[in-house]
């Protein structure tokens, strides 16, 4: 406990932050060196690495975050490994970039998401939702001898919140302006705006998930062309728009419609979302396909705007993060979708790399926790109330 006494009390703190997502590339590792916290947070990118999963993980994972072909004895084994390759990542940014293990502080991790269910059931009499992240932050503390913080999602739920998004906290002390109205879009499996008005505060921030994010693509390039992903978006590219497809995405896709909050994942975005369609438009050509998969993405993310947030705080610039900020073809049909009256921008351009931003989140979301500040925002969680996120596991 003295350890933790003296952490609280540290100004300037060394954090390490994880994320593994739902496109499950691999883990995100990001070491920041953080001064303060909450709105006077200063944050030092001081290295950030991709570090693989093992060949075969990937598969593993998919298969246990649908409750078809998900197995307990699976489950239990990805809950102990994945912080032991959480520990190998961390070991290696810090061989890599030179610096002493030793002088990490703390350890701020997401946890991989295997499922969630945010809307209440009614379940043996209760009103219940519920989330899972496996990757147990107390393995990882034990491993690596560092204090460390994760399983975020849990507390906002528990509070009648959707769990997420989390990430609006980090965007708010960090991109806020007096001047102009942004919107922060992060684009991973799924999208996930985050609105920042510029005459308004924290508690007035507004975000949610928009829909698919590189999900639906990234089945589909795998599916059609056995790759991993549609680098910039070049298969997609070669396609022509099919409108027939898209009024049946359109169709399908009841999330788009629902009001905020609101939040999703790889059980409504993933294999089963498309399986009809596939069968139905068996004669569409696999480029044919990618461009009217990546064009509903970008409609999906435009919709929600226009929908939900226009109204209230008609944004001056879009910036874009994650791995989807990558497909020049999906940033292209964005372009066209906002029009010239919104600037778009890749977070890259601003000094923020847009694949470490989420690990970077998670280093700065730790500190919050440690600091004892409450980083949910009931607005965009629907939550009851504001809380301080997260377990803290001693090592």
């Amino acid at each position: 406990m003295k350890d933790l006494i003296s952490l609280y009390e540290k100004e300037e703190k060394y954090v390490i932050g994880l994320m593994s997502g739902t496109s499950l590339d691999g883990v995100d590792v990001a070491l920041v060196k953080i001064n303060g916290s909450g709105t006077f947070t200063q944050i030092k990118l001081v290295g950030y690495l991709e570090y693989p999963f093992p060949i075969g993980f990937k598969e593993k994972m998919l298969r246990n975050s649908v409750k078809e072909t998900s197995n307990v004895e699976d489950i239990s084994q990805l809950n102990f490994i994945l912080p032991s390759i959480y520990n190998s990542a961390i070991k290696q940014l810090c061989a890599d970039i030179n610096f002493d293990i030793d002088d990490i502080d703390l350890i701020g991790s997401h946890g991989q998401t295997i499922h969630h269910l945010p809307v209440p059931t009614d379940y043996f009499g209760y009103s219940t939702s519920s989330t899972l992240q496996i990757g147990d932050p107390a393995v990882l503390a034990k491993l690596t001898g560092k204090i460390t913080v994760g399983d975020y999602r849990t507390g906002d739920i528990a509070l009648g919140g959707e769990g997420a998004p989390l990430i609006p906290y980090f965007d708010y002390i960090l991109f806020h302006s007096h001047s102009l109205n942004r919107a922060l879009l992060n684009i991973g499996g799924i999208s996930n705006f985050t609105i920042l008005n510029k005459n308004k505060g924290m508690k007035d921030v507004l975000a949610f998930d928009t829909g698919p994010g590189n999900m639906l693509i990234d089945t589909l390039t795998k599916l059609l062309f056995k790759k991993e992903y549609d680098k910039d978006g070049d298969y997609a590219r070669l396609g022509k728009f099919n409108e027939s497809l898209f009024n049946a995405f359109v169709e399908k896709d009841k999330f788009i419609e629902r009001f905020p909050p609101k939040s999703t994942g790889r059980e409504y975005y993933g294999e089963s979302f498309l399986s009809d369609l596939i069968s139905k438009f068996k004669n569409v050509g696999n480029e044919d396909w990618l461009n009217t998969a990546t064009q509903f993405t970008a409609y999906a993310i435009n919709k929600n705007y226009e929908k939900f947030v226009k109204d209230e705080t008609t944004i001056d610039e879009l910036i874009i993060s994650g791995g989807g900020a990558k497909n020049k073809f999906l940033y292209e049909c964005l372009k066209d979708r906002f029009g010239n009256s919104v600037e778009l921008k890749v977070i890259d351009d601003i000094g923020i790399s847009s694949d470490a931003k989420e690990a970077i989140c998670f280093a700065v979301m730790a500190n919050e926790t440690i600091s004892g500040n409450p980083t949910n925002i009931p607005r965009t969680t629907g939550a009851s109330k504001p809380t301080i996120l997260g377990k803290i596991c001693l090592p």
